[in-house]
């Protein structure tokens, strides 16, 4: 069935709906743009892997727009600054590696803080090597042992041994635990300043399912509350529980306590071995009603894009989706490629799970995965910068080195995930009113959210019944869209007599980047037989190019490697459409979202082999990529099933 679209070009302005005040509204009309997942020194694994001197003083600071100098002795700066930073260091043994630096006698007093303090102090020497960029060939040589049993990443000869987690957590002594938690807190109030940058105070609770070992179901829990409430309460750590459901009750404890608000962001879910949105418990049975109203309450968004890979879905998942292979992530642990694999990727992958969502909704009544998305860094080098430009790797060790983008001698690990396969990415962006702690969070809990792998793309979009034709290219599109519809993270219900529901939508460039390539509006849906389906539409392509299925024309390529360069001479600045369901059925459930595709860029592989002046660069490592956004999705649900 043809598609029923209108494509309308449009001249480039930076912000969508700029025209119209916030105090002449009551809807959102800027996007802010920042990182909900940043590690620093506090974070015993990014302080083991050389972040020694970047404290979460400094992860601000950068991320403000100021000048700090990288253990490479290099100069780091964002060219424009972040509008809020969650700095969320690891609960379990927050701050331990700096106390442990300036010997604190608590911490001394421990078994384990003796040894872990005998490992730091005989380390430095070696550990300044290998951040040594003229020495970069160290890293090639290093091996370092993961064990999040001990919450740590250790060095050769000072890895520490202890597997037990009831002996290996430092911190025993609550009074030590309150000094450091107050530390994160006032850190995130000198900074904050209401109308001009959020600091966001939170952490990660980090754990591993105890049932499949190596599973990372990690959450960020991001307070909206300030020192008043959030002194309240210590950071909840895999120490206290490794099961999602006792965070949620602790969450539930502190709003009842304080009568604050807090959520949980699950993150990097392509590396939670099929348990980050399984349909079945740890007993493996079935969810019940109670896990799904929990989850949907505490957990209103994920993070689909970031350092680690990103987590839309996977080229085995979409076998038909042409854009489905990006940053993929297989292999880095050995589950990967056990049996079954392919199935429990489902449950990995933010496409497939929001359909898990709908069937669940089906059979028991509720959608335990109703998220919106953002993206957020992961970084653990206090440099929140998702730029391919301007990239300084998943920890210091990984800084810009001429050795970064070359596998060469890292037999351990082929795909040498945490340096070239790395991804520049993501960015989280927020339709809010004001640019407050407030505002923000209110418009991640309504999930009026999106996700960059990093170019600061202005995405719209709405979904109702009413939109026409010309709505696409009317002045103040906003505000049609609020009066007509919902914006993305909301729900579209009882369906009009022989109507199917219309999307307004618009995409900008980012200012400072490239044109787009196009919009793709991708549907999952629930039918009368039980099964889920997926399906993309290209409702919007630059060039005046028309959707003739799988094959269409792309849109070209310009980018120069050996300059780590290309030109916006393809592309659009802007698309706009109304675009309408061809294929809807008021009888199924359905999701719907944004894929807003960017024209080829050089990668940050490219930016370094430049820089650097680096020859002969492996076929495997990536040159190129094709950057996008994300928008949260809008569901359609039928009557019969409210």
């Amino acid at each position: 069935m043809k598609l029923i679209l209108s494509l309308i070009l449009i001249g480039f302005i930076p912000y969508v709906n700029a025209a119209y005040p916030s105090n002449e509204t009551t809807y959102p009309v800027e996007v802010f743009w920042g990182d909900t997942h940043l590690h620093t020194s506090f974070s015993v694994d990014a302080n083991g892997m050389g972040n020694r001197n970047l404290t979460p003083d400094d992860a601000y600071r950068f991320a403000k727009g100021e000048s700090v100098t990288a253990h490479n002795g290099q100069t780091a700066r964002l060219h424009r600054p972040l509008d809020f930073l969650v700095v969320a260091d690891h609960a379990v043994n927050l701050g331990v590696m700096p106390k442990l630096a300036m010997e604190d006698s608590g911490l001394l007093k421990t078994e384990l803080g003796k040894k872990w303090h005998r490992c730091l102090v005989r380390s430095p020497r070696d550990t300044n090597k290998l951040l040594t960029a003229n020495d970069g060939q160290l890293l090639s040589d290093a091996r370092y042992s993961m064990n999040e049993g001990t919450g740590s990443f250790m060095w050769k000869s000072w890895y520490l041994k202890d597997t037990d987690r009831d002996k290996a957590e430092v911190f025993t002594d609550k009074n030590l635990k309150a000094s450091v938690w107050e530390s994160v807190i006032n850190n995130a109030e000198r900074h904050n300043q209401p109308g001009k940058f959020t600091a966001f105070i939170g952490y990660e609770w980090t754990a591993q399912a105890l049932y499949q070992p190596m599973s990372a179901i990690h959450r960020v829990v991001v307070f909206k509350d300030g020192a008043d409430k959030t002194s309240q309460t210590l950071p909840f750590s895999y120490y206290d529980s490794d099961r999602p459901e006792d965070l949620w009750s602790y969450l539930e404890g502190y709003e009842k306590s304080t009568e604050g608000e807090v959520i949980a962001i699950p993150h990097n879910s392509n590396l939670s071995n099929g348990i980050m949105f399984s349909v079945t418990d740890e007993n493996g049975l079935p969810l019940n009603k109670d896990y799904a109203v929990l989850r949907k309450r505490w957990e209103p968004l994920m993070e689909v894009t970031q350092i680690k890979g990103d987590s839309e879905t996977h080229p085995a998942l979409s076998p038909k989706d042409e854009f489905a292979d990006y940053g993929t992530w297989d292999g880095w642990f050995t589950w990967k490629k056990e049996a079954g694999w392919k199935e429990r990727k489902k449950s990995e992958y933010m496409r497939s799970a929001l359909g898990l969502g709908l069937a669940e909704k089906a059979r028991i009544g509720i959608n335990p995965f109703k998220f919106g998305v953002i993206g957020s860094t992961d970084a653990h080098t206090s440099l929140s910068t998702a730029d391919d430009n301007n990239f300084w790797g998943k920890f210091s060790i990984y800084e810009p080195s001429k050795y970064r983008a070359s596998p060469d001698n890292y037999e351990d690990n082929p795909e040498d995930a945490f340096r070239w396969g790395s991804v520049a990415s993501g960015y989280a962006a927020v339709w809010a009113q004001d640019n407050t702690r407030e505002s923000l969070f209110a418009a991640m809990k309504r999930k009026e959210v999106y996700a960059s792998t990093g170019p600061r793309i202005t995405v719209r979009f709405y979904g109702g019944w009413d939109f026409q034709q010309s709505d696409a290219y009317r002045p103040g599109l906003a505000r049609t869209g609020y009066e007509k519809g919902v914006p993305m993270g909301g729900d579209i219900t009882a369906a009009p007599k022989d109507k199917a529901p219309s999307f307004l939508i618009r995409a900008v460039k980012d200012p400072d980047g490239a044109n787009l390539d196009r919009v793709q509006l991708i549907k999952g849906w629930h039918d009368s037989n039980g099964e889920l389906h997926e399906k993309i539409y290209n409702v919007a392509l630059s060039g005046n190019r028309q959707d003739k299925g799988p094959d269409t024309d792309k849109v070209g390529n310009t980018v120069d490697i050996s300059d780590a360069s290309y030109t916006n001479t393809i592309g659009d600045p802007e698309l706009a459409v109304v675009w309408t369901d061809p294929d809807f059925d008021k009888d199924e459930p359905a999701f719907y979202y944004l894929r807003v595709l960017q024209i080829p860029t050089p990668r940050w592989t490219a930016y370094d082999a430049k820089y650097f002046k680096l020859k002969n660069i492996p076929d495997e490592v990536p040159m190129i990529g094709q950057e996008r956004a994300y928008s949260s999705p809008i569901w359609y649900t039928p009557a019969s099933y409210q």
